[in-house]
């Protein structure tokens, strides 16, 4: 589940998550969620910083190590077709995408 590092992003993560456990417990018990991936991180503000601290406090054990930047390749490469990986492999934002797909490997 992708959450932007902002406050109401924060909020919504906590009704999501009361959406998957009324889901799990009326209409399907093995649902489980993979993990909860942060997003649109700007490490240049603390709000960015905090909302990662407050879902990791709340979440440790599915949320993901890996934490996407908001980083200007990644909003460039759609606009030339093409996948981070294949626009700027070495960017800060394929860097952290590559690292997510390491962890969801692992986990699945």
């Amino acid at each position: 589940m992708p959450v932007q590092c902002e406050y109401l992003a924060l909020e919504g993560l906590g009704q999501i998550m009361h959406t998957i456990d009324l889901v799990r417990d009326s209409l399907n018990p093995r649902l489980s969620l993979l993990g909860v991936l942060m997003t649109m991180h700007d490490g240049r503000t603390n709000l960015s910083s905090q909302v990662v601290e407050e879902v990791r406090n709340h979440f440790p054990n599915v949320t993901f190590d890996a934490v996407i930047p908001r980083n200007v390749r990644l909003t460039e490469a759609p606009s030339f077709g093409k996948t981070i990986l294949e626009y700027d492999p070495s960017s800060r934002g394929a860097v952290a995408y590559s690292a997510l797909a390491q962890e969801v490997a692992a986990r699945l």
